[in-house]
């Protein structure tokens, strides 16, 4: 194992000393479209939108052919007429062969799981941005001793399930069962016998009660989880620090959700010496990272992945974040900084100008570097406040840090007051000497101070804000009543119609049962 770090530490620094010939972003996405385009040409759905006889058959802008020939599709717009016809074992559906694994996705508003297509070129795609990632970690300082040591994942169960024709399962299992070995046998914890337990709850005591057999240098998972995991091992262990039980703990490489309302409680949990490393991921792919400090998410464009980006704003979405027929999007090197952007993909499993729901905004255009803001179906603009998640982190983030306190989870909510508005917020906080109003009045002027349009609707239609506090569980216990209980489960930001009712429901019911 020793002998492994020092080999890949030194592996690192002697690549960073080359200069890789590199293309620039408008070669490697026109590149990658045509080779998506290549591989699909033959598939039912290549040939439905005409990918041989219009697209690669003529000398003409593939691009725009591209844009002009296949309209843009939700998860339901592709599972309804497609994917569901690989569930049943079809060949050559929208990516060429069978589709033998499909994921399951924890998305945060819908109650059913998706069924994401995950092919052979998909794992290929994954495993290639992840030896990106590991060669980008020579830019950061890394004790070479890290490298060696145990990297704990923290995802859903790797128990895969049979399903006929193919297996279905979480991404993080498939990703398992395609992991190469000598990283499974050697680095991967807690271990292939307690990863797949079917339940969270005995992952988590397993992981507690082996602990300190193992030594880690690496965590990775969605923050809100990682946090529950660590504080069970320093409370069952009954010691002050995570770093008594894993002295050469590094690095956290994180992704899901935004890191900011987590950052103070992490510091106290992980300290100041920890390299925090953000990744972008979903059950459609594996995006990006973060290749250096201090900057953005750095896009992966030549790993079998086509992005478009569709301007959020009221010219191609509606009120309630849905996309409008024929929105405008541009490419890569056509991004502008500072403009909010939802996320359109086409992808080796076959997805085809997916739209994959997320919101996000370029720090830095020329590296495509990004920062994820949101949530096309997350935002609140009851009466034109304009209020995103990237808003809401922040606030949360500054209240934090300016009251000492630590909050575990939240959730806002809009509602009318006659014929004006108001937002009510759901905050998890364990800290005795939290007070209600004094949130309420330091997230406002958080707020007004972030969002000029937010400060605007405070003087006039956006007459009252609520701030309710709860235990910190009370989040944790919603998910586990509606079995959204684990890993890969995140908790929404923003409530809204049925899901509102629910959550606003089961409070009630808390209440009444105490």
């Amino acid at each position: 194992m020793a002998l492994l770090g020092n080999l890949i530490a030194r592996s690192l620094k002697l690549r960073k000393q080359f200069n890789l010939p590199v293309a620039t972003p408008e070669t490697y996405q026109k590149y990658t479209l045509r080779q998506l385009l290549d591989r699909g040409q033959y598939t039912a759905f290549g040939k439905n939108y005409g990918f041989a006889t219009h697209m690669l058959s003529r000398k003409i802008d593939l691009v725009s052919a591209f844009r002009e020939a296949v309209p843009v599709h939700t998860y339901d717009d592709m599972y309804r007429q497609w994917w569901h016809r690989s569930q049943k074992g079809e060949e050559n559906v929208s990516w060429p062969g069978k589709v033998k694994y499909f994921a399951l996705s924890s998305g945060t508003s819908e109650a059913a799981s998706k069924h994401i297509p995950v092919t052979q070129d998909m794992i290929k795609s994954i495993k290639n941005v992840g030896f990106k990632q590991l060669y980008s970690m020579a830019n950061y300082k890394i004790p070479p001793v890290v490298f060696e040591k145990g990297v704990l994942m923290l995802g859903g169960t790797t128990s895969l399930f049979e399903k006929g024709e193919y297996y279905e399962g979480d991404m993080s299992g498939i990703s398992a069962k395609n992991m190469p070995r000598w990283v499974s046998s050697l680095l991967y914890k807690p271990g292939q016998k307690i990863s797949k337990r079917p339940k969270w709850e005995d992952r988590i005591r397993l992981i507690v009660e082996n602990a300190r057999n193992w030594d880690v240098g690496t965590v990775c998972g969605v923050p809100a989880w990682v946090q529950i995991v660590l504080e069970r091992v320093i409370k069952h262990y009954n010691v002050e620090s995570i770093h008594e039980i894993w002295p050469n703990l590094r690095v956290y490489i994180h992704g899901g959700v935004s890191m900011e309302p987590y950052r103070e409680s992490f510091k106290k949990l992980l300290g100041e010496n920890t390299t925090y490393i953000e990744t972008y991921m979903a059950s459609e792919g594996s995006f990006g990272f973060q290749a250096k400090p201090g900057r953005g998410i750095k896009l992966v464009l030549n790993a079998g992945i086509f992005f478009e980006f569709i301007p959020f704003t009221a010219d191609n979405f509606d009120d309630d974040g849905n996309v409008k027929d024929k929105p405008q999007s541009v490419l890569v090197h056509e991004v502008k900084e500072g403009v909010e952007y939802a996320v359109l993909l086409s992808t080796c499993s076959g997805a085809w100008r997916y739209l994959i729901g997320d919101v996000i905004r370029f720090t830095d255009a020329k590296e495509y570097e990004i920062a994820i803001v949101g949530r096309t179906k997350q935002f609140l603009s009851m009466c034109g406040e304009h209020l995103s998640i990237d808003n809401m982190n922040k606030a949360i983030d500054m209240v934090s840090k300016k009251l000492g306190i630590t909050i575990r989870e939240f959730t806002v909510a809009g509602l009318s007051l006659g014929n004006r508005f108001a937002h009510r917020w759901y905050i998890g906080c364990d800290d005795m000497n939290a007070n209600a109003e004094e949130v309420k009045t330091l997230l406002d002027q958080t707020l007004c101070q972030l969002n000029d349009d937010y400060e605007v609707e405070r003087t006039s239609a956006l007459t009252e804000v609520f701030v309710e506090l709860l235990p910190g569980k009370t989040f944790i216990d919603y998910l586990k009543a509606r079995g959204k209980y684990g890993a890969m489960n995140k908790f929404p930001r923003v409530m809204k119609g049925a899901q509102l009712t629910d959550w606003t429901t089961y409070l009630e019911t808390q209440k009444v049962t105490k």
